[in-house]
């Protein structure tokens, strides 16, 4: 929970299995928790909030890869590609969620990842995101 600028309920991650230089695998079960503040009034959680769990998984896999210590580096999402939607809700998933992010190329500015969540190798959503680290020009 450290590694990340998240805090609270909307840490979302709840364990890295792997990593290496280009790859980190997470696990979420807090995903399903009932005060998800990414779930509608209704109580619906949308497939596309996966993507907030992906860049979470980013998140941890470029505090791993640097070694930094202290306040983690703050990522805003700026581009989705490709993003393929499976299901059309979370809550309606049982199981602990995957999290695969595959750095795709990156630098001390920003980074691309391709992202598959799944539940129990069930592909529920993927895609392509690029994030830009706070104060690169």
């Amino acid at each position: 929970m450290t590694m990340i600028p998240h805090a609270g309920s909307m840490c979302l991650l709840d364990a890295v299995l792997a990593w290496d230089e280009v790859s980190v695998r997470c696990l979420s079960r807090r995903y399903r928790d009932s005060d998800n503040p990414l779930r509608r009034a209704d109580g619906v959680l949308g497939s596309a909030c996966g993507i907030e769990i992906a860049a979470q998984a980013m998140a941890v896999h470029g505090r791993l890869i640097s070694g930094e210590t202290g306040q983690p580096t703050r990522g805003y999402l700026a581009s989705l590609r490709d993003v393929t939607l499976r299901t059309l809700r979370l809550d309606a998933v049982d199981g602990d969620l995957a999290v695969d992010a595959t750095r795709l190329m990156g630098d001390d500015r920003g980074a691309t990842y391709r992202f598959v969540l799944s539940v129990q190798g069930a592909e529920l959503l993927s895609g392509r995101a690029t994030v830009l680290f706070s104060g690169a020009a």
